[in-house]
């Protein structure tokens, strides 16, 4: 949510999928997925198109497609349908000449979901925090990602791996830097996303960073890290 908010407040277009049935970047950006009209869910079964779903947030060009509680159902569903895989990439196909940017949220765990979300994705942005299963977690997706090219034909660059809830005096999250740099040095961001109360806030707040604290920490790192993935991807800053 803050990443695809700094993208906007920087007169990008973005769009944010939220491909979770826990709905938490729903619940973020201030929509009860109890209470949504249309969701995912629908775009997924064919029930209506991507553009009757999409929710504008309180940050201009920044777009939502949301979650609901239905959209668990969703990984049942799926399973009888011919080219499941594919069906979030084709629901977007007529989005991508209206944003700069889509970002899909994915599910913790790999599903049909999180399988059509990286069939539907051109790269995968990675947030790491600073636990001991952080860099296998990783490795793992990395596997992932070459099934996917072997079985779907489909190539998925991995755009870059963020530290998250990093404290940096702590000896864990300096162990975890140094196994990352080693592991996946060309992906790792040098923007790092503190551990704070304030992005904390936010979220229970249902505020972006940049509504609930824009002179915090938090709301720096994110500036940052827009920055950074603009340039890393051949886009200016504006």
């Amino acid at each position: 949510m803050n990443l695809a908010a700094s993208l906007a407040l920087n007169n990008k277009r973005v769009l944010l999928v939220d491909a979770d049935p826990q709905a938490n970047a729903t619940q973020a950006l201030g929509f009860r997925p109890e209470s949504v009209p249309l969701s995912l869910y629908d775009v997924l079964i064919g029930r209506t198109g991507a553009m009757e779903v999409i929710r504008h947030t309180a940050i201009p060009a920044f777009d939502l497609l949301p979650a609901s509680l239905d959209l668990a159902g969703a990984t049942v569903e799926l399973l009888e349908v011919p080219d499941r895989e594919f069906c979030l990439r084709k629901a977007l196909v007529p989005l991508r000449e209206l944003y700069d940017f889509i970002f899909i949220d994915c599910p913790p765990s790999l599903g049909i979901l999180t399988v059509n979300a990286l069939a539907a994705a051109d790269g995968v942005l990675v947030p790491v925090d600073a636990s001991l299963f952080a860099v296998e977690g990783l490795r793992q997706l990395s596997r992932t990602l070459e099934l996917i090219r072997e079985n779907l034909e489909l190539e998925v660059a991995i755009f870059g791996v963020v530290r998250t809830m990093h404290e940096r005096r702590s000896r864990l999250a300096r162990l975890i830097e140094r196994e990352l740099r080693t592991a996946f040095a060309d992906h790792l961001l040098e923007s790092v996303v503190p551990r704070s109360v304030h992005l904390a806030e936010s979220g229970a707040e249902a505020k972006p960073i940049f509504h609930h604290a824009p002179g915090s920490p938090g709301a720096h790192a994110y500036r940052m890290l827009a920055e950074e993935l603009l340039g890393r991807l051949g886009e200016g800053v504006s």
